[in-house]
């Protein structure tokens, strides 16, 4: 890991995209396009910091976007849109006709409501193979009552006349044999209607940037259904694994104190800037930090909110904290960046890029305008 707390060029707190790191990760997944024949396209609700967007379009496709705004941001990369909602209203569809190329309903019922005004676009549905692979419950689009996609069962009988792909998101950071078994269920499920479409979508949750991520069996698993479906345009669109461990976000110690240990209280908030943290929940790695007792000097990391559960979780280190260190928490720009807030008016950290060339890009610092702009 490259370690950029004691440069003075990056302020605290800030997220820092790693440019090398990101070219990494889609000069992989070109290798995977170029090799198995799929078209990988990005999710921008996992990863939407557009001003990285000149280094991802010479390697994939496009993007995927889950509302208008998305879409809107999608265009400005200026190759495929294609979209996906739960619902989408009248004032939806008029906007999405003039930026998107594909676009996917949730419900037989979303499609016959707007399928006359979107007139040479390339429609589908979203499917639920009711295959489970999800670890996290709040993640599995698949799980007993969802209500995402659209079950076999529910097909029987419908005429599907416009219809020309299918859509099927049901991974949550997996593997390529969750791939493999994904594909199975469809095609137990779905089968019959697979030879009439033109194209299917097997969403994202395909981690294939992670380390000891088998991409040999996950081309080998593509090219093998597409061998069975060679009329078929396989379409993923990862948000994760495009930004996997391509950067940190910098924080800094503001104070110590001490309540059955100490907690060191830094100038970020889990719940504002790393709300997974609470909600999955998980434990974002340090750079050079262990877990309690590990090494020498625990403590417990809080957030600069008024929750009260603002907290990280406890630490140690191998010297003691002081006011104004700096820690790197790793692999923050996939997610973490896209669902932060301005709850309680805490500090909004910053984003920037690091350079190929070992330079800093400040891309944007926050304002109490940015804070204010956000209510009425």
């Amino acid at each position: 890991m490259t370690d950029l707390t004691q440069r003075n060029d990056i302020p605290s707190p800030c997220y820092v995209l790693e440019e090398e790191k990101l070219i990494r990760n889609v000069t992989l997944m070109k290798r995977v396009q170029d090799e198995s024949g799929v078209r990988i396209i990005l999710a921008l609700k996992g990863f939407s910091m557009w001003s990285s967007f000149d280094i991802i379009k010479p390697y994939l496709h496009g993007a995927t976007a889950s509302s208008v705004w998305e879409a809107k941001l999608a265009a400005e990369m200026d190759k495929e849109v294609h979209a996906y909602s739960p619902a989408y209203k009248q004032a939806d569809i008029a906007e999405l006709k003039n930026l998107v190329n594909h676009i996917s309903f949730n419900s037989i019922n979303q499609w016959h409501t707007h399928r006359e005004a979107l007139g040479g676009i390339s429609m589908g549905l979203r499917i639920n193979p009711e295959h489970q692979e999800a670890d996290t419950p709040l993640y599995d689009p698949a799980a007993p009552g969802s209500r995402l996609g659209i079950r076999a069962s529910e097909l029987e009988g419908v005429d599907l006349t416009g219809i020309e792909g299918f859509h099927c998101h049901n991974l949550c950071e997996c593997d390529s044999f969750a791939t493999e078994r994904t594909l199975k269920a469809i095609e137990a499920r779905f089968a019959k209607w697979l030879p009439s479409l033109k194209w299917l979508n097997l969403g994202g949750g395909h981690l294939m940037t992670r380390a000891g991520y088998d991409v040999e069996h996950l081309i080998a698993t593509l090219k093998d259904f597409k061998a069975r479906y060679p009329h078929l345009d396989v379409i993923m669109e990862p948000g994760s694994a495009v930004a996997w461990q391509t950067g940190p976000l910098i924080a800094e110690v503001v104070d110590i104190v001490e309540n059955e240990g100490k907690i060191a209280i830094l100038d970020i908030s889990a719940t504002a800037h790393m709300p997974d943290v609470l909600e999955m929940p998980y434990r974002p790695a340090i750079l050079g930090a262990g877990e309690p007792g590990e090494k020498a000097h625990d403590y417990r990391l809080g957030g600069n909110s008024c929750l009260a559960g603002d907290v990280i979780d406890t630490y140690s280190f191998d010297k003691p904290l002081e006011i104004g260190d700096r820690l790197q928490f790793e692999d923050m720009i996939h997610y973490t960046m896209v669902k932060t807030t301005f709850f309680n008016g805490v500090e909004h950290p910053g984003i920037g890029i690091l350079r190929s060339d070992g330079t800093f890009d400040l891309i944007r610092q926050f304002s109490y305008e940015d804070f204010k702009g956000r209510l009425s």
